[in-house]
């Protein structure tokens, strides 16, 4: 296996051979770099993982994209499960370039799938844990698409779970007492267009980010338009999102039905739209997992173990429990 130069060695072993280290304790081998070639050491199954693992990333490499220790630790997940994945195809597509000139791409399958899925279909539900990109990718989509003209403004709505008795107690005017509900998203807008061109773009229309209860009663033509934290929607809630699409529109919404923080008794309209809406033509449902979580490695850890215990918890008496398309019981 040949390597090209010194800038295409650091890419691949990372710096002070980080990579390097965490390739031969995963793999329990040993790699070294005569030259350009490189020389595995170790047992048979394992040299020939590392040897594919290399290929691919070479592959990623020599399309300009800097290998990170999360696209490293991803890629070693796939080839010790055996998938045999085009690393390429999954990293090196650009979907928009921040303001800092960061290029903002699908690090997973998963990703990659609901990426795709967006841009096929007019109504897309993003389902899966925290840390997986939903709302971020998302939002750089719906910037991607207002850059190219392809619609003619971005809507994104949240519910305000505690819009009730709690939100009179907190200080300032109504915009004041809504915008911690709506925080993660103006953040995924600062850190895609810059806090200048976000502004330009509010002072505009042509962003508009709002809380769910100021969707009722509208008619979104030529939007792109994102419901996030869907699992605190009711069923009504959902209904009402779903019927304010207008021509030209597409949706996403995206939510983690594990995470609900509706009152108890009440059913999350995320559950029931997938039955409601499982077999309608022409929306996508994609459900992402904690393989495709692109936070700290501990993260997915974590969701592991709490998916774990819940599989093992007995149902207690209080869980809320709905037919599919139904009430609560």
């Amino acid at each position: 296996m040949l390597i090209a130069g010194n800038e295409e060695a650091l890419n691949l072993f990372g710096r002070y051979d980080q990579h390097l280290r965490t390739i031969e304790e995963s793999f329990g081998v040993k790699v070294i770099a005569r030259g350009e070639e490189l020389v595995i050491t170790g047992p048979g199954q394992q040299v020939g993982q590392v040897a594919g693992l290399f290929r691919r990333l070479l592959e990623v490499s020599r399309t300009g994209m800097p290998i990170s220790g999360q696209e490293l630790r991803y890629a070693i997940r796939l080839i010790q499960e055996g998938d045999d994945v085009d690393l390429e195809g999954v990293f090196s597509e650009i979907i928009v370039v921040t303001h800092r000139g960061k290029p903002i791409r699908a690090k997973t399958l998963g990703q990659k799938a609901y990426v795709e899925a967006i841009r096929g279909s007019g109504l897309v539900f993003g389902i899966g844990p925290a840390g997986t990109g939903k709302t971020y990718l998302a939002v750089a989509l719906a910037v991607a698409a207002l850059k190219r003209r392809e619609v003619n403004r971005i809507v994104l709505t949240r519910p305000a779970v505690e819009a009730g008795e709690r939100l009179g107690f907190l200080p300032g005017a109504l915009e004041e007492k809504i915008h911690p509900y709506l925080r993660p998203i103006y953040d995924a807008l600062y850190d895609i267009l810059g806090l200048e061109s976000f502004q330009k773009y509010m002072e505009r229309g042509s962003i508009e980010v709002a809380p769910l209860a100021y969707m009722r009663g509208r008619t979104l033509d030529d939007s792109f338009v994102l419901l996030d934290e869907a699992q605190n929607t009711t069923p009504e809630q959902m209904k009402m999102f779903l019927t304010r699409l207008g021509l030209g529109s597409r949706a996403v919404v995206t939510g983690d039905i594990t995470q609900v923080d509706l009152p108890r008794g009440r059913f999350s309209g995320l559950e029931e739209v997938r039955t409601v809406l499982r077999d309608v033509e022409g929306i996508a449902f994609v459900y992402l997992t904690e393989k495709d979580v692109v936070r700290h490695e501990l993260v997915q850890k974590i969701i592991r173990a709490y998916e774990e215990y819940e599989r093992s918890r007995p149902r207690t008496e209080n869980a809320v429990t709905a037919p599919p398309g139904g009430e609560p019981r």
